[in-house]
Order: C-alpha cells, then structure tokens, then sequence
C-alpha cells in the first residue's frame, strides 16, 4: 500500500482523494501507518479506506496534512471535537494547537468615529478597541496643509503651492487625531487642510465628504455600523460606532517539520494582515 501514490478515503460518507506523502506528513501518525496495513481501524473496501469518523471534521484535517496550517471559519466552535479527531488520527501536534482554543478564536472588535464641526474646519477622533486596526488605519490617512490666500471651505484644491502632509495625532495605540477645512490666519491668508484616504486619491476638503469617504472605508473593510448618536448638540459632536469579528493573529498556525528529525515538528504562529 505504500508504493501507491494516489490514496481515496471514505471518512463517515465523504470522499477525499489525497497523495500518500500528504498522509505520510507524520509518519508516527495513524493516517501514515494505515498506507503499511498497520492499523486495523482503517479498512480497505473496493481500494477505499473506510473511516468510520465525522467527515466535515476531516477536512480541516487535510487541509492541516497539506498545508500544514490550522486555518478555521471565523464561526467555527467545535475545537473540541476537532481536537478529539486530531487525536484519534494520532496527529499530535495538530490536537497541541487546537488545545490553545484562546488564540484561534475569532473576537469582537469596536471602532469608534467622534465627528464635530466648528464653522468652517471638522474634527475626527477615531477610537478602535484593535491597535492594530487603528495603525493600519493611520496609514491610510494623509492630511495636507498649506497657506493659501482667499481660500474658503468650498474653494477647489489649489494648485498655486504645494501641500505639505501632517502627521495624524496618537494621543495614544488607540486612537488617532485630525482635522480638514479652513481656519483664518491673517489678512486674506487661510490655513487649508485637505484630507487624502487611502485607496481613494482625491484631497477633500469639506468634513461632510471626509466623513463619508471614511464611513465607506470602514464598510468596506469588513465593520458593520451598529450605531449612531449625538454625543452634544450644542457642539454638534456626533458618534459613529462598529464592530466587526477579527481574526486574532495566532489564528493561523503554522507547523513545520525540522529537518534531519522526521517525526518531530515545531510550531510557529505566522503575523496576519495588518488590521484584518
């Protein structure tokens, strides 16, 4: 049986179609012995291997045997039973990681959009419960500021000196700081500041279209929009609130072999995307 290079297993009625060095990837492991006819539990009907376990579970078996990374939907819960699955197929590093339940599971993330309007110039605050999100988040975001005569909130972008991008306040890992419009400087000057988010590449000047634009940006990054609130009508400060489900960056795990050491394996969380 070990000569074959194209094995088919029947695990609890599902089909699946392997190479015998995706099931030899642990040579210790039940799955790899079954291929030496050394254990009785797999049999072998009509050239499949009948496995009386759960199915569904054994796929995220397989794609641990052929990637080796523990990859989960973000509504998956039964880590339990999927270790109890690792364990009966003598894959024992696999049943290791899924032991640490704490960081595969998915967590509730909450982000926070303060906007206030003072004549002609807008002020954001943006609060996310991720540091990582609002990093990620900062980098997308560009304000530019320059001196400019006769400027007012609705003028174009001027075109007469060049901007000069500022850095956003970080009061703290949290949060992030800033502000678009017009403020008088002296005479006829103006202080112009124009708001640039990433992947959009217009400079907006007005706070109502930054806050859409922003608004649209978090949409499209995966935070549903729970709420929205006056926080003061006297200072026309308004309060955006999201939330969305995040993978926490140990939710992939790597798992690779060391070499020289067939049967030995080391673990390894690789860094997720920024923000995601």
């Amino acid at each position: 049986m070990s000569n074959r290079e194209v094995v088919v297993l029947s695990v609890g009625g599902v089909r699946f179609v392997t190479r015998a060095s995706t099931l030899q990837q642990f040579p210790e492991s039940r799955l790899a012995r079954m291929l030496n006819d050394d254990d009785q539990e797999f049999k072998l009907v009509n050239g499949e291997f009948f496995v009386d376990r759960d199915g569904t579970l054994f796929s995220y078996i397989m794609d641990f045997l052929r990637t080796l990374q523990v990859s989960l939907p973000t509504d998956f819960s039964d880590y339990q039973r999927l270790q109890r699955e690792a364990e009966f197929y003598g894959l024992y590093p696999l049943a290791d990681l899924l032991s640490q339940e704490h960081l595969l599971k998915p967590r509730l993330e909450i982000l926070e959009v303060r906007f206030s309007l003072h004549e002609m110039q807008a002020f954001f605050r943006i609060f996310g419960s991720c540091s990582s999100t609002v990093e990620t988040l900062s980098e997308q975001i560009t304000v530019f500021a320059g001196q400019q005569s006769g400027q007012s909130w609705n003028s174009p972008f001027p075109s007469q000196k060049p901007l000069v991008p500022l850095p956003l306040e970080r009061p703290s890992h949290h949060d992030m700081v800033f502000q678009c419009g017009t403020d008088y400087s002296a005479g006829d000057q103006f202080v112009a500041r124009y708001v640039s988010i990433k992947p959009d590449n217009r400079k907006l000047i007005n706070g109502t279209n930054v806050l859409g634009l922003l608004l649209d940006t978090l949409l499209k990054d995966g935070f549903h929009l729970i709420s929205t609130r006056t926080v003061s009508s006297e200072e026309k400060v308004e309060c955006y609130s999201f939330e969305r489900m995040k993978r926490p960056p140990g939710l992939t795990l790597r798992v690779r072999q060391t070499p020289g050491s067939p049967g030995a394996v080391q673990a390894k969380r690789s860094q997720a995307q920024k923000g995601k």
